[in-house]
């Protein structure tokens, strides 16, 4: 079997060119010139050798993840609803505490409102939302009842979560029967319906704003303390823990410095949504007649006047403070959503 000669390299190259391509040596064939990209928006072909400036497409631009802080700031912020929410808080806060200086009322004497004002007035008239059945001002009274109900909250909950950190903290760090001892006394106070607590204590003291801060605060710690006490057993058993222990750190060192920064997220996360709880524990003892003493009032106390009003057609003195309510607590429970997603490193979309 005779193979077919092949011609030299000049005489493969003195081949006449065919359309668009080049004859193959070796198959006998026309080659189609292949653009090849060879960077710098630019390409090579193969029959010719000739350089063609051909633009290359752009790629995504680079993103670079940041630090902590932003990337906690970036899973926030996808959440709108938790957004809209802090709005919503930083409204109502502005509407309690600023409201009066530009909207002045009387709120704390009720010989002058009634001299001065219609019962049970409907909105209109100089009264944008009506009159109480004390001739109050309703738009005024919701400004005035707000700082009594986010002072509480707020204050309540930040008690709660500093003596349940610290409890919890000691009781997870230390363990054996210290810790058995600590859980006995909480699962004892959790054992006793809130409810009942709260009226207990706030029946057998005279009710102030103080105490009912501290009443909260009491019955508000115990959760926070097992939560914290969950985390303090995986966190001492980190490598770090031990090198501080090695390096002679003293227990309160490892609590303060170690233990408490590194639960932060669930110390934030539960301290958000415990302002809520305890904004409707107040709002339960306010409609149960057992909120702040007169003449001061929160928003539990009017929305109970409000039922009793709303009943003979005055429909303004229920639903406003109801709204209200509502928004605040949904408001600091959407944010304490959006916190935990951002503080929970295995939810955060890196």
């Amino acid at each position: 079997m005779q193979w077919p000669i092949l011609g030299s390299a000049s005489e493969v190259s003195d081949v006449p060119e065919h359309g668009d391509g080049r004859l193959d040596p070796v198959f006998n064939d026309f080659e189609a010139e292949t653009a090849i990209p060879i960077g710098g928006g630019e390409t090579m072909r193969v029959g010719g050798m000739d350089l063609v400036a051909e633009p290359i497409p752009e790629g995504g631009e680079a993103r670079s993840a940041g630090g902590n802080l932003r990337q906690m700031g970036r899973v926030f912020a996808e959440n709108k609803l938790a957004v809209v929410s802090v709005g919503v808080i930083v409204f109502m806060v502005l509407f309690c505490f600023l409201g009066p200086h530009l909207y002045p009322t009387n709120q704390t004497n009720s010989q002058l409102a009634l001299q001065n004002s219609t019962q049970n007035a409907p909105p209109g008239n100089g009264n944008p939302l009506g009159t109480d059945e004390s001739g109050f001002n309703i738009l005024g009274r919701l400004m005035f009842g707000g700082q009594a109900s986010l002072i509480v909250g707020l204050a309540s909950a930040l008690v709660a979560t500093i003596i349940g950190t610290l409890y919890g903290a000691i009781s997870g760090f230390f363990g054996g029967w210290l810790d058995s001892l600590l859980m006995r006394v909480v699962d004892i106070l959790l054992s006793i319906p809130v409810l009942f607590l709260l009226i207990a204590l706030v029946t057998i003291y005279h009710s102030s704003e103080t105490l009912l801060i501290l009443v909260i605060a009491f019955v508000s710690w115990l959760v926070p303390a097992r939560l914290i006490r969950g985390e303090t057993l995986t966190l001492r058993t980190r490598e770090y823990v031990q090198a501080v222990r090695v390096m002679g750190g003293s227990n309160g060192r490892i609590i303060n410095r170690h233990i408490i920064p590194n639960a932060v997220g669930t110390i934030v996360v539960f301290a958000t949504f415990q302002v809520a709880d305890s904004i409707l524990l107040l709002a339960a003892l306010g409609y149960l007649g057992l909120g702040v003493p007169s003449p001061q009032t929160d928003w539990g106390t009017m929305l109970s006047n409000g039922v009793n009003a709303a009943g003979n057609g005055y429909w303004w003195q229920i639903y406003p403070v109801g709204l209200c309510i509502v928004l605040v607590v949904i408001a600091f429970n959407y944010v304490g959503d959006a916190l935990r997603d951002s503080l929970e490193v295995r939810l955060q979309q890196r």
